[in-house]
C-alpha cells in the first residue's frame, strides 16, 4: 500500500461527512459536519499517571463528597428531592463523579450517581419542566425565588448527556425533548437571565446539548430553540470582536468567561460563518495579551483582573476552560486549541488540588510564595482563605466543580473522525476501542509518560485488516515531529498541524511519534519571562513548610481546617538575560528520576532545569505575596553581586513558585 500523507485542513473538514454509524452521534443537516466526534463514555481507559489521578479522585473528595460535605451533598440536597441546596453544587459534583465512575467502571461510584440521575428523570412535570421546584436555601421555610433558574439545569443536562453516552438509557432522550419544548415555550417570557444572570453568560452549555439532541432525533423545533438560546446568551462574538471586554479589568466573571469561550463556535455548528471562528481566535489572543499568565489561564479573582502574576486564577476557571477547549477542538480540529488544553491540564490543574485530592485552592497564583490566611489584592476575598488548601476555603463552588477536569480530559484523548478514521489530538497513556463505519473495531493502546517525555508509542489492533486514517497532532511548540511505523521512518512533519497516516492497518501495527522538546521562553507583564519546554512551564523550586490550622474564625460551612504553606528558601531571583540562541546552554534540562504514578509534587518531579540567577533585594513581600515584579532590564537595578544556582521544576509539581521572572543583565 502506497504511503499517503495529508495535512488536515479546516476547509477539508467542513466538507467531510460526519460518522453516523451505530455508537457515535454524527451531525445531522443542517448542522455542520465536525471533524471529530467524541467516543462513548467508558470507551477510553487511562493508564499510567493519568489513571492514578482518577484513582486519587475516587479515593479522595470526588468519591466521598457526600460524606465530606453532607450539608450540601447529603440527602437534603434539592436534586435528591430534599429541602437543601437546589442550585448548582449538587449537579457540579455529579458532572465530575459520573464520568469518573464510568471511565473507571467502578460499581460503587456508579451507584452513587444513580439517585441523582433517577431523581432528575422522575422530577419531570407534565409541562416538561424538571428539577427542583422550591429552593429552601439549606433550611426549611427560608424560600428563595430562583429554584427554577435555567442555569443549574444546564449542568444536569450535561450529566444526562454523559449518562446516555455510557448507558443508552432512552429516558434521557424523552426528558430532554420534553424539557426543550418547555424551554421554547417559556424563554420568550422568562429569558435566561430571568432569575439570575449566570444562565445568560453560560447559555452555550444549554445550546450544546440542544444540538447534540438534534443530531439524535432530528426534531426541527430544536434548531428554533437553539436560535432563541443564542439570542438570549451574552454576545461573546461581538464582545470579542468589537468591544474592550477583555482589556478592561472587572468586566466579566472569570468562570463565565471560561464557559463563554466556546459560545461562538457552539453556535457556529448551525451558522458556520467566519466571524465565529475569528471571534474565538481574537478572544483567546486578547486574554493572553491583557490577562494571560504562564500557567495557561488568566487573572480572574473573581472578575477579570489583568496579568500581574500574583492575581488569582480560580479552580473553576481551569476545569471550565478545559471543557470549553475540548468542545472547541471537536468542532474545529485546530491544533492551537489542543495546545492550550494541554497547557492548562499539565500546569494549572494539578497544582491546585492536594496530592490526596481531599483539599484544593480556590485561587492559584503564577508567582505564589505564601499560602496563608491574609487579605490580598483580589477582586473578592473570602476571609483571606482563598490561597489556603482546604475542602471549603475561599468559596465552596470549586469544591463541587473541580471533579470534571481529569475525567473529561480522558474523554477527549481519542476521537472518531469525519473521514472514517481515528484521532489522538492530546496525549497521555491510555487504551481505547473505536468502532469504524463498516463494522471494523479498532483497539488502540498509547504508551507514554508524556508530557514528561518526548516519545509516544501507539499499538493499533483492528478487528480485521482495513484502510483508514490515523490523525496525530504535531504541537506548535515542536519544530519537527518524527513518525515511525513498524520501526521504519514514515514522516518528519513540521509543528502546528494535524497529520493523517493513511494505510492498510493490521493487528500489531506500531506507530512511534517523537515530539522533540526544546527550551523556549515567553514574555509577560513588565517584560518578565517564563521558561518552558514542550507543553510544560517550569517554575522555581522553593523549600516549604506546611501547617494545618483549625478554622475557628469562619462558619462551619467554610470548613473545619485549612493548610498554610510558607517558604523556607529565597524566591526573589532574577534570571540572567540570555539570547534565544543560547537558551539550551543557560538552562540545563535533565531527568532526575523515572516518571512515577504520581509525579505532581516537588518530591516526585521527574524533570528539572538548572540555571544561574541573582537575587533582587528590593523585590520583597507585599500582603504576604511576592511584591510587584521589577521591570526587566531596568537601568541600574540593584541585584546581588553573586550568581546562584537555582532549580526549576514543572509548574504542575509546585506548591510555592515563581514562574514569571524578572530578567537582569549579566554583570
Amino acid at each position: 500500500m502506497k504511503k499517503l500523507l495529508c495535512s488536515l485542513s479546516l476547509a477539508l473538514c467542513l466538507q467531510a461527512n460526519a460518522q453516523t454509524d451505530g455508537t457515535y452521534t454524527g451531525s445531522r443537516a443542517p448542522l455542520r459536519a465536525n471533524p471529530y466526534a467524541e467516543l462513548p463514555l467508558g470507551a477510553i481507559k487511562p493508564q499510567g499517571w493519568l489513571r492514578e489521578m482518577l484513582v486519587r479522585q475516587k479515593d479522595g473528595s470526588t468519591g466521598k463528597l457526600d460524606e465530606l460535605y453532607p450539608l450540601v451533598m447529603g440527602k437534603r440536597n434539592g436534586w435528591l428531592g430534599g429541602d437543601g441546596d437546589q442550585w448548582e453544587r449538587g449537579p457540579y459534583w455529579i458532572d465530575g463523579l459520573l464520568p469518573l465512575a464510568y471511565i473507571l467502571d467502578d460499581k460503587e461510584l456508579i451507584a452513587k450517581t444513580k439517585p441523582w440521575v433517577e431523581w432528575a428523570i422522575a422530577s419531570q412535570q407534565a409541562d416538561g419542566y424538571f428539577g427542583p421546584s422550591k429552593d429552601y436555601a439549606h433550611e426549611p421555610g427560608v424560600q428563595r425565588d430562583n429554584s427554577r433558574d435555567w442555569w443549574p439545569k444546564m449542568v444536569m443536562l450535561k450529566i444526562l448527556k454523559q449518562y446516555y453516552s455510557a448507558t443508552g438509557d432512552k429516558r434521557v432522550i424523552t426528558l430532554m425533548t420534553d424539557y426543550f419544548k418547555y424551554q421554547l415555550k417559556e424563554l420568550p417570557s422568562k429569558p435566561l437571565d430571568n432569575w439570575t444572570f449566570w444562565a445568560r453568560y453560560r447559555g452555550a452549555d444549554n445550546l450544546a446539548v440542544v444540538y447534540w439532541l438534534y443530531n439524535i432525533t432530528g426534531d426541527k423545533f430544536l434548531l428554533e430553540l437553539g436560535d432563541v438560546i443564542h439570542r438570549q446568551t451574552f454576545d461573546y462574538t461581538n464582545a470579542f470582536l468589537q468591544t474592550d471586554l477583555l482589556s478592561t479589568r472587572g468586566s466579566i466573571h472569570c468562570v463565565n468567561l471560561a464557559q463563554g469561550m466556546k459560545a461562538p463556535l457552539i453556535y457556529f455548528q448551525h451558522h458556520p460563518e467566519q466571524k465565529y471562528l475569528d471571534a474565538t481566535k481574537k478572544g483567546f489572543a486578547d486574554i493572553r495579551k491583557f490577562n494571560g499568565m504562564a500557567h495557561g489561564l488568566y487573572g480572574g479573582d473573581e472578575a477579570l483582573h489583568g496579568n500581574d502574576p500574583t492575581q488569582g486564577s480560580e479552580l473553576c476557571s481551569a476545569v471550565e476552560m478545559m471543557f470549553s477547549l475540548e468542545s472547541i477542538l471537536e468542532i474545529t480540529g485546530d491544533v492551537a486549541y489542543a495546545d492550550m488544553l494541554e497547557k492548562v491540564a499539565f500546569n494549572a490543574l494539578p497544582t491546585q488540588a492536594s496530592d490526596d485530592y481531599m483539599t484544593r485552592q480556590y485561587f492559584q497564583q503564577a508567582n505564589q510564595v505564601m499560602l496563608t490566611r491574609h487579605q490580598r489584592n483580589f477582586d473578592v476575598n473570602h476571609g483571606g482563605t482563598d490561597l489556603c488548601m482546604g475542602l471549603l476555603t475561599g468559596y465552596p463552588c470549586c469544591t463541587s466543580n473541580m471533579h470534571q477536569g481529569w475525567p473529561k480530559f480522558v474523554q477527549n484523548l481519542w476521537y472518531a473522525t469525519a473521514d472514517k478514521g481515528i484521532a489522538a489530538l492530546t496525549y497521555a497513556a491510555s487504551e481505547a476501542t473505536i468502532k469504524l463505519p463498516g463494522g471494523v473495531q479498532v483497539a488502540v493502546k498509547e504508551e507514554t509518560s508524556y508530557p514528561f517525555e518526548e516519545t509516544i508509542k501507539f499499538t493499533v489492533n483492528p478487528s480485521a485488516k482495513a484502510i483508514f486514517p490515523f490523525h496525530l497532532r504535531i504541537p506548535a511548540w515542536c519544530k519537527k515531529g518524527v513518525i515511525r511505523v513498524n520501526g521504519k521512518p514514515w514522516l518528519e512533519a513540521d509543528g502546528n498541524q494535524v497529520v493523517k497516516l493513511v494505510r492498510e492497518w493490521e493487528k500489531g501495527d506500531i506507530v512511534e511519534l517523537r515530539l522533540p522538546m526544546h527550551i523556549f521562553k515567553n514574555t509577560w507583564v513588565e517584560n518578565s519571562i517564563s521558561v518552558e519546554r514542550g507543553p510544560l512551564t517550569y517554575a522555581l523550586k522553593i523549600g516549604e513548610t506546611s501547617k494545618l490550622v483549625k478554622n475557628d474564625k469562619d462558619p462551619i460551612d467554610y470548613g473545619a481546617s485549612y493548610t498554610e504553606v510558607r517558604p523556607t528558601t529565597p524566591w526573589n531571583y532574577g534570571l540572567i538575560l540570555t539570547p534565544d540562541s543560547k537558551l539550551e546552554e543557560q538552562y540545563k534540562w535533565e531527568t532526575v528520576k523515572p516518571v512515577g504514578n504520581y509525579p505532581w509534587n516537588p518530591e516526585n518531579a521527574p524533570l528539572q532545569i538548572k540555571t544561574k540567577a541573582r537575587r533582587i533585594p528590593s523585590w520583597g513581600l507585599y500582603n504576604e505575596m511576592a511584591g510587584p515584579v521589577p521591570y526587566s532590564l531596568t537601568y541600574q537595578l540593584e541585584t546581588a553581586d553573586q550568581e546562584e544556582d537555582i532549580v526549576l521544576i514543572p509548574y504542575g509539581c509546585t506548591n510555592l513558585r515563581i514562574s514569571q521572572f524578572p530578567v537582569i543583565r549579566k554583570k
